[in-house]
């Protein structure tokens, strides 16, 4: 998989097409991505402490890899690699910048 933790991207298919976050969280087993803000879901949470609140919360839910984007200075691209310097790195197709 070619996205990682904290790199920004867009929703390019489904009901929350347009909108863009950070990943939160990577699950690489079924190739799908947890996007700050986006997708939220609301869920029935246990107390689990006597500080902790327990209820209804909301939460991001996953998003198929293929349904997002790398945005890279506010344009979607795609990620490659090159080597630089003996040392393998990711880079935006389209703007150059390496990640």
């Amino acid at each position: 998989m070619r996205l990682k933790k904290n790199d920004t991207v867009k929703v390019i298919a489904g009901s929350e097409k347009g909108k863009s976050g950070k990943i939160v969280k990577v699950d690489l087993e079924n190739e799908r991505v947890y996007i700050q803000g986006v997708n939220m879901v609301k869920k029935t949470m246990k107390k689990k402490s006597a500080q902790d609140k327990g209820g209804i919360m909301e939460v991001e839910a996953p998003i198929h890899v293929s349904n997002v984007a790398l945005l890279s200075k506010d344009k979607v691209t795609k990620v490659g690699y090159k080597m630089d310097g003996g040392k393998k790195v990711r880079y935006a197709k389209k703007t150059g910048e390496v990640l």
